[in-house]
């Protein structure tokens, strides 16, 4: 069984690297969507206003940089740059699994977003719902919460990923009676987080249920879990059905609505291949608080903190021009905007910005 630092080295090279996203540029059924056109919107570029409260917190828009990693040195420069191009952004910044701080307090450093960004409006810290059946409770909660300044914490959900990975664990029985348990004591809010398949109608009735502040979609279309653990391991078993599952999942877009309706007053953010402005604002329009971007902003940040800067800026910026063109001033009545089931030809210029 590879080591925890071994694994998230391995995950941060091949994200970089090698080819790790569902090869259908419109997987995530966003091209499908169309917005109105305005051409009398009635306002001005200048008075479009992006910013938006989510958990509390003030953003400057609907935007978060997504879980992605930690618990290495080289993980820890990727979150440094990260954690410091969204502080001067004004966005969201969401850790990478914390589960190496369970066994290592030294790993603190490598997930200390604030230690280097103290602006940051918004810190989500990140584990597995799977460690809850391996001892984890409350106190070890509230703990890595308190390690790293966390406003909120994400529990993610990733049994697809953790059936490819080697040594993978997969006892997910029991998780809803524990996550009861759990998700009122941690002291900030609770959000369960799917990792690249989506949230189904069926799951999400389930999460209805459980006093959790509310979800990340992260659906079908980004990067692919099943396919980095089928690149990561030797077994041509493993391999065959890493790579099969990789299409797997509910499309972000379908999520997105599913989401909302079985969560009408609690927080949806929507992830899983998001990769422009327009798909943000889409996201808003289907039922989605904020949006999560993490693959292309990582590839940014291993250049530079000013290219991830960049990177946030132009999702950012894409967002208000698709609020200015369809009259929308702020984000509330960016979420009044309909779409209609027609093909959005933007969604074929995507390739280069995957």
């Amino acid at each position: 069984m590879a080591s925890t630092p071994d694994r998230k080295d391995s995950h941060l090279a091949l994200a970089l690297e090698r080819e790790v996203e569902f090869p259908d540029r419109d997987a995530t059924g966003f091209g499908a969507l169309r917005f109105d056109h305005d051409a009398l919107p009635e306002l001005d570029l200048d008075e479009v206003d992006a910013s938006t409260t989510l958990l509390g917190k003030r953003l400057a828009a609907p935007l978060l940089v997504g879980a992605m990693t930690g618990g290495t040195p080289r993980a820890g420069e990727m979150n440094r740059r990260l954690a410091t191009a969204a502080a001067r952004c004004g966005v969201g910044f969401a850790l990478g699994s914390q589960r190496k701080m369970l066994t290592d307090p030294a790993a603190r450093s490598t997930y200390a977003a604030r230690d280097v960004a103290p602006g940051l409006p918004l810190v989500l810290g990140n584990l597995g719902a799977v460690q809850l059946n391996r001892g984890v409770g409350v106190p070890e909660l509230r703990a890595l919460v308190a390690a790293v300044g966390a406003d909120a914490l994400m529990i993610h959900l990733n049994p697809l990923q953790e059936a490819i990975q080697p040594g993978g664990d997969t006892c997910f029985s029991g998780l809803l009676a524990r996550l009861r348990a759990v998700a009122p004591e941690v002291g900030v809010p609770v959000l369960l987080k799917e990792v690249g398949c989506g949230i189904s109608e069926p799951t999400a009735r389930k999460i209805a249920e459980l006093p959790v502040a509310g979800v990340e979609t992260a659906g079908l279309g980004g990067t692919s879990w099943s396919r980095i653990e089928s690149l990561r391991t030797d077994d041509p078993v493993k391999q065959g059905v890493g790579e099969r599952f990789a299409r797997w999942g509910i499309p972000t877009a379908e999520s997105v609505a599913i989401c909302r309706r079985a969560l009408p007053d609690r927080v949806v953010i929507a992830s899983g291949g998001i990769r422009s402005g327009i798909e943000i604002a889409k996201a808003i329009a289907l039922g989605a608080d904020a949006a999560a971007v993490a693959l292309p902003i990582l590839r940014a940040a291993e250049r530079s903190v000013d290219a991830a800067i960049q990177e946030i800026a132009r999702l950012v910026e894409e967002l208000r021009t698709a609020m200015f063109l369809t009259g929308a001033r702020t984000v509330a009545e960016l979420r009044a905007r309909p779409l209609r089931r027609a093909r959005d030809l933007t969604a074929l210029s995507q390739g280069s910005d995957r």
